[in-house]
């Protein structure tokens, strides 16, 4: 199983920027399709954008245009650059690695510790 490990967070004024880092380590780190996740206090943990193991991103609506998901297969790392930030947007965040079948062997899914972002002025 992969280990993950978020790092990044803080706080930051609205309209500022912030770059999350997932440092994975223990798996084959580039067959993982990737993910960062949100939760928001008394809110349900969402799906903010993913990034498949060939590089396909997808993003919920509402970061589409201001967040980016990247991969670095030789640095085992997954980025979440994250621009023109807003109050709403504060919350703590997850890195994942989704469950993956490869070469006969199923290889389980795996959560960071997450990472704290608050945007406020």
């Amino acid at each position: 199983q992969v280990q993950l490990v978020e790092s990044g967070g803080g706080l930051v004024q609205p309209g500022g920027s912030l770059r999350l880092s997932c440092a994975a380590s223990g798996s084959i780190f580039s067959i993982y399709d990737m993910g960062w996740y949100r939760q928001a206090p008394g809110k349900q943990r969402i799906l903010v954008a993913t990034i498949t193991s060939g590089g396909n991103t997808n993003y919920v609506d509402s970061v589409k245009g201001r967040f980016t998901i990247s991969r670095d297969n030789a640095k085992n790392t997954v980025y979440l650059q994250m621009n023109s930030l807003k109050p709403e947007d504060t919350a703590v965040y997850y890195c994942n690695a989704h469950q993956t079948y490869y070469r006969g062997t199923i290889y389980p899914e795996s959560w960071g510790q997450g990472a704290q972002v608050t945007v406020s002025s």
